[in-house]
């Protein structure tokens, strides 16, 4: 499967609100995958970003978030689902977290064929 994007971004842990480091891969298909380090033995989730996302926000976008101790606010992303739940990250500088903004929404808006067109429609 094609890659769109990968790299390690801070994840807020939707219970407790730690933060903990994942190794995240973006793919072609939409799928944002996130492993337990860049070696992808051990994945820890997985969002399915075309179908599921509904927005993408950074920086101060990012209400009623605190970023990890010592990262910037102009860091945070937050992909927002179509169920109302969000998943917060912290990228490692502002770029990144814009970088990772736009192959999101590329991956969102990308349309994917998974199967050729039936014949004689």
């Amino acid at each position: 499967m094609a890659l769109v994007k990968s790299g390690w971004l801070w994840r807020q842990s939707s219970i407790l609100r730690r933060w903990k480091r994942n190794w995240f891969v973006l793919y072609l298909d939409g799928s944002l995958v996130y492993y337990h380090d860049e070696t992808q033995r051990d994945m820890d989730g997985r969002i399915h970003i075309k179908y599921s996302c509904r927005d993408v926000r950074i920086g101060r976008e990012c209400k009623d978030v605190q970023p990890p101790e010592g990262r910037s606010r102009e860091c945070l992303l937050t992909v927002v689902l179509r169920d109302g739940s969000k998943t917060t990250l912290c990228a490692e500088s502002e770029d990144d977290a814009v970088a990772w903004k736009m192959a999101v929404l590329e991956a969102k808006s990308t349309p994917v064929r998974l199967r050729p067109p039936e014949q004689g429609h």
